[in-house]
């Protein structure tokens, strides 16, 4: 009968070590990992607040809404008001030298895109009357879309004293996807006609000339 009992009480004391130690090595793992997301963690804190101060210091100082020590997210805040800036000016530079380009080229200065231009003076009897009802007609606005799907003329009729401005069609017509491959103009009377062939940057993507013409018209 003792017997019995010594070597139960021996069976108990060896699964009660091997539980212990099976406890201790659970928990021993789990503090392992743990310490080591603590230490992932950790550089990529250092890691993120490098590449902060990397950005910050390339913007200028000037352009910072406050000279006061700033949080990581502040300077996050401000070099993203300052990049939107740039691509703002850089977008309009571009719609500016592209106007430019088709304006020199409409006066003969050359540009980006080949122009002509013709001028026809009327006279004779009754000129008169007819340039009167020039500068009453309202401008037209008419886009010709090419059977290729990507390419199309936008034709403008305006009078001389109330010319459309160049550089608002460039400006739509870039939005909306368009290059200009070239233009010419002519000068009838007391009316301004204007023909500008572009075709689409992504002829896969197209233009849209129902919204293409509504900008336009939106000009008048």
């Amino acid at each position: 009968m003792d017997v019995k009992k010594s070597s139960s009480s021996s069976h108990t004391a060896a699964e009660g070590r091997r539980s212990s130690a099976s406890d201790s090595s659970g928990r021993g793992g789990a503090s392992a990992a743990g310490v080591e997301r603590k230490e992932i963690e950790r550089k990529r804190r250092q890691h993120m607040k490098s590449l902060c101060v990397k950005l910050a210091s390339l913007i200028p100082k000037e352009h910072y809404s406050s000279k006061d020590t700033m949080t990581q997210q502040d300077s996050l805040d401000e070099a993203a008001t300052y990049i939107k800036k740039l691509k703002e000016r850089v977008d309009e530079l571009h719609q500016k030298r592209s106007s430019a380009q088709l304006l020199a080229g409409m006066r003969g200065g050359g540009g980006g895109a080949s122009t002509s231009a013709t001028t026809t003076r009327s006279s004779g009897v009754g000129s008169e009357e007819a340039d009167e009802e020039a500068m009453a007609a309202p401008p037209v606005v008419e886009v010709r879309h090419h059977h290729d799907g990507s390419s199309l003329d936008v034709v403008l009729v305006s009078s001389v004293a109330r010319p459309f401005k160049l550089h608002e069609v460039v400006t739509v017509l870039e939005e909306e996807g368009a290059e200009i491959i070239n233009a010419n103009f002519s000068v009838v009377g007391r009316k301004i006609f204007y023909t500008i062939h572009s075709r689409a940057f992504s002829s896969r993507i197209g233009i849209e000339v129902s919204r293409l013409s509504e900008r336009l018209r939106a000009l008048v």
